[in-house]
C-alpha cells in the first residue's frame, strides 16, 4: 500500500511504501501544481488520559470486554492510534473488575493490545477536597495504599504505567518512591499540597503533572501554590487538556513557554460521555452535563469540569493557535513526548517503523463555531486502514478493516 501526502515535519510531498505492517520506504513524490493542496502524513496521535467514550466509562462496574473494545476503536476516526485507558477513581472492587476485564482484552485481541501500551490510574488516590477533587467521587478519594495498589496491578496483569495522586497525604512520598523504584510514572495531580510538599513528590520520584491547571481549587494564594511549583520545577512534564474549555489560550500560551514544548504532553482527558449528544446524563461518578457548545460539566453548574468532551486532533490544532508552536512541535507534543514519558520506541514516518500513519488537514475555526482541529482523512493501523473519510468533504466515514 502507498500513501501520499506532505511530511508533518518538513513539508516535502513523499510517497509511504507500506508493506507486512511496516514502513518500508518514504521517497520523495512529485506533487505537481496541486501540491500545496495534498494533505499532510503524521504518525498516529497517542493520549495518554481517556476514561472512555461514547457513554461507557473505563473505570465501570458494568465494563465489558465487548464495549471497552469499541470505546478504544471509537478513536480510529480521530487519529488516535495509541492510548491510555484511564481509570478513575472508585472502590477496588469496581477498579479491580475494569482492569482485569481491559487486561483480558488486551490479552485476547492483538489488534486491541497495540493500541494500548499500558494503563493510567488517576486516583483513587487524591484529595477529597471539594475543586481539587474535580468530578472524582468524594466517597472512593482515598490515601495510597501499597498493598491495595499491588493487587490492582495483579488485577490488570501488571499493565498499569502511569498513577496519578495527590502528594499531601502521610503516606504519598513511600509510594512514590515504590511505584517509581519498580518502573511505573508517577504524576501528581488533584491535589492540596503545599509547594514544599510537590517538591518533595518530585525528589521521591514524580515525573508529570497530570492535566496541570485543571484538578485544582477556584481559588488559590496568588503566590504560594501548588500550581507555580509544578511549573518552576523543571523535573515535572505537564500534560495539558488543550480542547478550548479546561484552560484559556492564555493560560495555556503561559504554560508551554513556562515548561517549554518538549516538556509538554497533549491529552484529551475524554470521558465516557463524550461521543454522545447535548444533554444530561448519570454516569459513575456523578451527573453530568454535556452543554450546547459540547462542553462537558458536573451537572447544575458551569464551572466544574467533568472530563472533555474533545478529542485530541482538537487539542494538536489549537495548541498551535494558543501557543504559536509550529505543526511538528504540536504533534510531538502528541506523538513523541507520550511515548518517551513511558520509555516506550515513538512511531517515526521512517522505514522500519510500524505503519501507524494518520493522513489528514488543518481545518481552522469555522463558521458555525466548529473548533480546530486536525481533519483526520485515513487511520492507519499496522499497515491497515482502520478508518477513512469517504471524501475530504463528506460527513460520512467507514472502517476497512
Amino acid at each position: 500500500m502507498d500513501v501520499y501526502g506532505r511530511r508533518y515535519d518538513t513539508g516535502e510531498p513523499v510517497r509511504v511504501e507500506i508493506h507486512d505492517g511496516k514502513i518500508a520506504r518514504v521517497t520523495a513524490a512529485q506533487a505537481g501544481q496541486g501540491e500545496k493542496d495534498w494533505p499532510w502524513l503524521a504518525p498516529g496521535l497517542f493520549d495518554l488520559q481517556v476514561n472512555g467514550y461514547g457513554g461507557q466509562e473505563f473505570s465501570s462496574g458494568g465494563l465489558t470486554v465487548e464495549r471497552a473494545a469499541a470505546a478504544i476503536r471509537a478513536f480510529d476516526r480521530y487519529g488516535v492510534t495509541r492510548l491510555c485507558p484511564t481509570f478513575t477513581s472508585e472502590s477496588f472492587e469496581v477498579l479491580r473488575h475494569a482492569l482485569s476485564t481491559l487486561a483480558a482484552l488486551c490479552a485476547t485481541q492483538p489488534e486491541i493490545a497495540r493500541r494500548v501500551p499500558g494503563f493510567h490510574l488517576e486516583g483513587p488516590y487524591i484529595t477529597r477536597e471539594d475543586g481539587a477533587r474535580g468530578a472524582h467521587p468524594k466517597q472512593h478519594c482515598r490515601p495510597p495504599d501499597w498493598h491495595e495498589f499491588c493487587r490492582l496491578q495483579d488485577a490488570a496483569e501488571g499493565r498499569i504505567r502511569l498513577v496519578t495522586l495527590s502528594p499531601e497525604y502521610d503516606g504519598s512520598l513511600e509510594f512514590i518512591r515504590r511505584a517509581a523504584d519498580r518502573g511505573l510514572v508517577v504524576a501528581i495531580g488533584h491535589m492540596t499540597a503545599a509547594p514544599e510538599r510537590v517538591r518533595a513528590a518530585v525528589d521521591a520520584g514524580a515525573r508529570l503533572s497530570t492535566h496541570l491547571g485543571n484538578g485544582s481549587h477556584p481559588m488559590l494564594h496568588r503566590l504560594r501554590n501548588y500550581l507555580w511549583a509544578q511549573l518552576a520545577d523543571d523535573r515535572l512534564a505537564a500534560s495539558l487538556i488543550v480542547d478550548g474549555h479546561h484552560l484559556p489560550p492564555e493560560v495555556v500560551k503561559v504554560f508551554v513557554r513556562a515548561k517549554t514544548p518538549s516538556r509538554c504532553i497533549l491529552v484529551s482527558d475524554l470521558s465516557g460521555q463524550a461521543g454522545q449528544a447535548p444533554g444530561r446524563y448519570t454516569s459513575p461518578f456523578c451527573d453530568v452535563e454535556i452543554l450546547p457548545d459540547g462542553n462537558l460539566v458536573v451537572a447544575d453548574q458551569r464551572e466544574i469540569m467533568a472530563g472533555a468532551s474533545r478529542p485530541l486532533n482538537v487539542g494538536v490544532a489549537n495548541v498551535m493557535r494558543y501557543a504559536g508552536v509550529d505543526l511538528p512541535t504540536a504533534v510531538r507534543m502528541a506523538t513523541d513526548h507520550p511515548a518517551a514519558l513511558l520509555g516506550i520506541p515513538s512511531v517515526p514516518l521512517e522505514p522500519g517503523a510500524p505503519a501507524d500513519v494518520i493522513q489528514f488537514r488543518i481545518r481552522e475555526v469555522g463558521p458555525e463555531g466548529q473548533p480546530a482541529r486536525l481533519d483526520v482523512l485515513r487511520t492507519i493501523v499496522g499497515g491497515d486502514v482502520v478508518w477513512e473519510r469517504s471524501s475530504a468533504d463528506g460527513p460520512e466515514t467507514r472502517r476497512t478493516s
